[in-house]
């Protein structure tokens, strides 16, 4: 047993030590895997016990202001993010057939890697959108695929950054933070209020956009099956299955929301339940419209708090499964 466990020591000593890339090593949480897992373990107890638990005798808090302020923030983070990508790599000559990882410490390969830092620091930003939920009392929409994946990527993110940070598989960040901005620009605008939702008309080939980009991530990570690179062929087929199942996902919340000959079935009325994306709120359309009729004033007031709390459920998926807003009623799909 002492041997075994010796033997296991000395295996994570020289991954740590001598096959990760050293240039990372002295910066913030990645010296070693732990504290990012005990982040991630917090993050999962908070979200399933202990949230629902401090919120259990509390109203849910309005968080109109604080939303529109957090999309802008997430949007303007992911524009920068974005724009680090490309001067660091990808608008400087990266080969989209194959990009081995730069490990000197040439000003791009360090600026290419201090992106993927940023990129993964942007991982646990994303947490707010399940405490969101838990002040608003919205529990059903922390299921637990929703807490699993939020709760992994900021490690398997940081496996990237500690042993390749750089070349091939950053594409996969590049385009995911293209999306968020598309994305957290939309919710941002929605968010604001009835009178802005015309500006959103786009909604739709939102996810479409996003369906695209899974696409685009299988096909860019799977060609290294056919050529020989200098990248690691692990993180390859990791970020290629990332894709693979995002897009099965969203082909089905697809379908559910625009296929119009498509009838609610089990298997989707169970999965709108469960609601296994991470949401965000948006008012409905049918909402609207509805809030500017008399009905929905009282005493010369308008009603849209009540309007908007309510449609607090509309959902995305954020991070590497980015989703899109459905609306609250029971004849809709919400996201996958």
């Amino acid at each position: 047993m002492t041997s075994i466990v010796a033997t296991l020591v000395h295996g994570y000593r020289d991954m740590m030590d001598n096959k990760s890339d050293p240039r990372v090593r002295d910066w913030a949480m990645m010296s070693s895997p732990f504290p990012t897992v005990a982040i991630c373990l917090a993050y999962a107890y908070f979200s399933k016990v202990l949230g629902p638990r401090i919120m259990e005798n509390r109203k849910p808090f309005n968080l109109r202001q604080i939303l529109i302020f957090y999309n802008l923030a997430q949007t303007i983070f992911s524009t920068w993010i974005f724009y680090e990508y490309l001067m660091s790599g990808w608008a400087r000559g990266y080969s989209f057939r194959c990009q081995p990882v730069d490990y000197t410490n040439s000003s791009l390969g360090i600026r290419m890697a201090a992106t993927c830092w940023w990129y993964y620091f942007s991982k646990f930003t994303e947490f707010f959108d399940t405490l969101f939920f838990i002040l608003r009392k919205k529990n059903q929409h922390v299921s637990t695929l929703h807490v699993i994946h939020h709760g992994i990527m900021p490690f398997s993110v940081w496996m990237g950054l500690k042993f390749a940070p750089g070349g091939h598989s950053t594409f996969f960040a590049l385009l995911n933070t293209f999306v968020h901005i598309v994305m957290y620009f939309y919710y941002m605008i929605a968010a604001m209020g009835p009178e802005y939702q015309k500006y959103i008309w786009w909604k739709k080939y939102l996810t479409t956009f996003q369906m695209v980009q899974f696409v685009a991530i299988m096909t860019h990570q799977f060609q290294l099956l056919f050529t020989e690179c200098d990248y690691p062929r692990s993180f390859m087929i990791w970020i290629g299955l990332h894709g693979l199942l995002f897009l099965g996902l969203f082909s089905d919340f697809y379908k559910a929301k625009y296929t119009k000959s498509m009838r609610p079935s089990k298997s989707s009325s169970a999965m709108s339940n469960g609601n296994t994306g991470a949401c965000m709120p948006v008012l409905d359309d049918k909402d609207i419209s509805s809030s500017t009729n008399a009905k929905h004033k009282q005493n010369g007031y308008s009603t849209y708090a009540q309007i908007y709390n309510k449609e607090y459920n509309s959902c995305y998926s954020s991070g590497t499964n980015n989703g899109y807003v459905a609306n609250n009623n029971s004849s809709e799909k919400k996201i996958a």
